[in-house]
């Protein structure tokens, strides 16, 4: 164990420098002012019945193995707010006293990446409430305090514009900074970082995050392992969901206003009520650490997919979702190791055939496949395996005699499309049996995709002794763990 730690060390001492290049090395950037912003009042909006707090989300995403490359610079601003203001609330008046603010810093280490998730989508207004006064800039605007004074108040899209309140200020892109760390929340939950509320068509509107990695994973960590897991489980976490996060910002489109989402479309995320102790102290642990492939010194991250139980087979990233194929990435046969997980094996699972149809439409028209027009199911089997056994893609035959082949993850989303509370698979590993009028879904194992790390494993290795750098590179081979920042 003493000489895989002192391994490990080298191999992070050693590829640092390659990688803090590949990242340009630079320092965090602070927007600073030197003069207080000036204070907006607002004129908060009365309660009525037709003005409730609402809120929805929706769904799915994948790309291959890229180069850490482009300067990752902190977007934290610094924030000065005035007092001595009058804050109108309805009929009534609220003073706070002349005392002017000194400025929050929230100190980030430099060159650490930043990450943007969107927290809500599609929506025409949220709630907003502060502890401290934030600054807010709208489009081109200079940033502007405003005083809450501990109420929540709603931000709407109008027409014409942003009303926070009853209260008029601009149209554009609506930037929150907060004036410290979670002194702001929306929609009653505060998060790292700022916020940007980002209009779209149709007169509604997405809410982001953006943060640093390292504060975005304090979230993570704790939403993705069971709070009595290991120590080096959650450290193992921490290196593949910081791996993942970065890499997906890395290769997103050029023009869109988020890389993340706040769930399991990505990583699920809670923000600061989501963090505990343990994640805070795994994120810390491994701050900058990622896993990485390819010659020595020319490493790049990849993305590092991981799942809940991958029942006793992983499965490739190609096979899954169609990436290239790569060697961290591939298949591996782990046997019994996640079986304490109560998704290891599971019991068949029937659909009838018109609902496998219903289903196979909807995600075909969602996804503007051909199976949005697929006849009636008649038959479905396994196409394919990988070197285990396990289902790499399937065949659906319908009634006129096409057949459709889906990769394996593509037929459990298809599959389980609108299910609404119906029978679902957990995975894709499984043998289809057709009976008349239905399928049933045998020798059900894992829950979850199955590629890269599998979490029931990583828990399973660490309460064994193993430390959680080895965990992660058993879970990814031929790769290694670098300093990224």
């Amino acid at each position: 164990m003493d000489n895989f730690g002192q391994r490990i060390r080298s191999i992070l001492s050693s590829s640092r420098d390659s990688l803090r290049h590949a990242l340009h090395k630079s320092g965090a950037r602070q927007r600073e002012s030197t003069l207080p912003t000036p204070v907006l009042r607002l004129a908060q909006e009365p309660a009525t019945a037709e003005n409730p707090a609402r809120g929805s989300t929706t769904e799915p995403a994948s790309p291959s193995p890229h180069p850490i490359t482009n300067t990752l610079l902190s977007r934290r601003s610094i924030a000065y707010a005035s007092c001595g203001v009058v804050l109108l609330l309805g009929a009534s008046a609220i003073f706070f006293p002349g005392c002017s603010q000194t400025p929050i810093h929230t100190i980030v280490p430099p060159g650490t990446p930043q990450v943007r998730v969107c927290l809500l989508e599609k929506r025409v207004r949220v709630d907003l409430s502060a502890t401290q006064s934030p600054t807010i800039q709208v489009g081109n605007s200079a940033p502007t305090a405003i005083e809450l004074g501990g109420s929540t108040v709603p931000v709407a899209l109008t027409a014409s514009g942003w009303k926070i309140g009853e209260t008029p200020v601009g149209a554009g892109e609506l930037r929150i900074n907060p004036a410290s760390e979670g002194s702001v929340s929306i929609e009653g939950h505060a998060y790292r970082g700022r916020y940007r509320l980002v209009p779209r068509p149709g007169g509604k509107f997405d809410v982001i995050n953006d943060v640093d990695v390292d504060g975005y994973l304090m979230g993570v960590v704790a939403k993705e392992m069971f709070p009595d897991w290991h120590e080096e489980a959650y450290r193992a976490q921490a290196i593949v969901a910081r791996t993942y996060a970065i890499y997906v910002t890395r290769t997103g489109a050029a023009d869109a206003s988020y890389d993340l989402f706040a769930d399991t479309r990505s990583q699920v995320y809670g923000g600061i009520a989501g963090e505990t102790a343990k994640a805070r102290a795994a994120v810390e642990a491994t701050r900058g650490v990622v896993v990485a492939y390819g010659p020595p010194g020319e490493e790049k991250i990849f993305k590092a997919y991981f799942s809940s139980c991958c029942g006793g087979i992983t499965q490739s990233s190609a096979d899954a979702f169609g990436d290239p194929l790569e060697q961290p990435l591939t298949a591996q046969n782990v046997g019994s190791l996640c079986s304490a997980s109560k998704h290891f094996t599971w019991p068949a699972v029937t659909i009838p055939n018109a609902e496998i149809t219903r289903r196979m439409r909807l995600w075909g028209a969602a996804n503007n496949a051909p199976e949005k027009t697929i006849g009636d199911v008649v038959h479905v089997d396994v196409l394919s395996t990988n070197p285990f056994g396990r289902p790499a893609s399937f065949a659906i035959t319908d009634s006129r005699g096409l057949q459709y082949r889906l990769a394996s993850e593509d037929f459990r989303l298809a599959v389980n499309t609108d299910a609404s509370g119906g029978p679902r698979l957990l995975s894709s590993f499984c043998k289809p049996v057709n009976d008349k009028g239905a399928v049933r879904f045998t020798d059900g194992h894992g829950f979850g995709h199955g590629v890269g790390m599998c979490q029931w494993c990583a828990q399973a290795q660490a309460t064994s002794g193993m430390p959680h750098e080895q965990i992660v590179l058993k879970a990814f081979p031929k790769a290694v763990l670098v300093h990224a920042y």
